[in-house]
């Protein structure tokens, strides 16, 4: 067996710094070990890089890639899409095809908004919901993340995402995400703990001036923590009472654990939903999608919805051909069952190995830790875990062949098979073994 290598993406690293702010086009990348690597090629489940090593991918492009890559249906309708003109400064058939699909399989839309990325949608929606309601005030929860606009991102720990060096400056004050952030930008913010229904209620009660509460359907990032039993129903009791907006940011859970988003999955009816990451497979796409009241407020222009290249040829098309595979018959039943095995592989390799760790997971997306908890329950328990060890671990499996998010967040796609499943079991054992 050759010595794994990682010499030549060392160097276009290295070159990469001369010329590009950080050496990483986004700041994520930087912290992979031995050195963030560099791909030459990608196909189906695995990925090569430029030292000719060929992982099975479980990063997926940090989440988009649910049809895996190089996905050859999807690669000829963009072709077709691209021979036609990528985009246009013009309205066309495919942001109407997108739009009624949209308000086809998902619960709570019965309008929609595109939008280029995660980030641009939940500034919209938090627009349409201060608008709607005339307040100011956002409630959202510690580890949960809605992209990297300056009102919304608040300090971030992660084993891949440094915590700004304001994160304890200013008693009571939400800690900005990054230098250079707006001082200003989160006053309107109130941070709470998430999964605790009497803080949410009381925050809420206390406030008038709350216009909106955004919570992910499942905190993914952090964790991968499901909501308790009630929890999201409790949200929406509330919400609807007060006359606050609920959003829930779908952008990792959207056509990921159900065609119809994790609202459809837990029957839950938000006023709002963020989507993005697998809605593209890989392009750049991403929507609001809501109830027609609250989407009024775009209709009469009391809103401004900007951005150049929303509603671009090629990404209505990524997403209609990503659609088009996901409601195909037995798709999300062969993703949870991989997503399971996997899951459920890795819990019974920590207890071979005598190495204490937990998996929490929805189906095709799941977070493996080293932790001495119990249980991880909430973001508190989710701060106690091993983050070092872990990024020992990811370190580890790219030599086995496997690529694994250094922060623990895990992706199945729908064309990683069993023979993959198991070729990764045997490399988290001999990974474990080594720690």
């Amino acid at each position: 067996m050759s010595t794994y290598t990682t010499t030549q993406s060392a160097a276009k690293y290295a070159e990469s710094q001369t010329v590009l702010a950080g050496g990483v086009a986004s700041s994520l990348r930087a912290a992979m070990k031995p050195v963030p690597l560099f791909a030459e090629s990608a196909s189906g489940s695995r990925i090569r890089d430029v030292d000719g090593n060929e992982y099975i991918d479980y990063l997926l492009a940090y989440g988009p890639l649910i049809l895996g890559h190089a996905n050859p249906s999807f690669n000829a309708k963009l072709a077709e899409a691209l021979q036609r003109g990528a985009t246009y400064g013009l309205q066309h058939e495919g942001e109407i095809a997108l739009a009624r699909r949209l308000t086809e399989l998902l619960p709570v839309a019965e309008k929609v908004a595109l939008s280029g990325s995660g980030t641009e949608a939940v500034m919209l929606a938090l627009r349409v919901a201060r608008a709607h309601t005339g307040k100011k005030k956002i409630v959202r929860f510690h580890g949960h993340y809605h992209g990297w606009s300056d009102t919304i991102f608040t300090s971030f720990p992660s084993a891949d995402m440094r915590q700004s060096s304001a994160a304890g400056a200013g008693a009571g004050k939400v800690p900005p995400g990054t230098g250079g952030q707006s001082e200003i930008a989160l006053e309107e913010v109130i941070l709470l703990p998430w999964n605790d229904a009497d803080a949410l209620e009381a925050a809420l009660r206390a406030d008038n001036d709350i216009a909106v509460v955004i919570s992910e359907a499942v905190m993914c990032n952090s964790g991968c923590i499901a909501p308790k039993p009630g929890y999201l129903e409790r949200m929406r009791e509330l919400t609807r009472e007060l006359g606050i907006v609920m959003v829930l940011d779908e952008v990792i859970t959207g056509f990921r654990v159900n065609i119809g988003g994790a609202h459809a999955r837990f029957g839950i009816k938000p006023d709002l939903v963020t989507i993005g990451k697998a809605l593209g497979n890989g392009i750049g796409v991403s929507a609001v999608c809501g109830s027609k009241e609250l989407m009024a407020h775009i209709d009469n222009g009391t809103v401004s919805h900007l951005g150049t290249l929303n509603g671009n040829c090629v990404g209505t098309a990524a997403a209609l051909a990503t659609l088009a595979e996901l409601s195909k018959d037995g798709v999300y039943e062969k993703l949870e069952r991989t997503g399971n095995a996997v899951q459920s592989g890795i819990r019974s390799l920590l207890a071979k190995h005598g190495i204490k760790g937990i998996v929490n997971g929805v189906g095709p997306v799941f977070h493996m830790m080293f932790t001495n908890e119990e249980k991880v329950e909430n973001f508190a328990s989710f701060n106690k875990r091993d983050a070092g060890t872990y990024s020992r671990f990811a370190e580890l499996m790219l030599a086995e062949g496997v690529l694994v998010r250094p922060s623990g967040l895990w992706y199945v796609s729908t064309v990683h098979t069993d023979a993959d499943v198991e070729a990764t079991l045997q490399a988290i054992d001999r990974a474990l073994a080594k720690l």
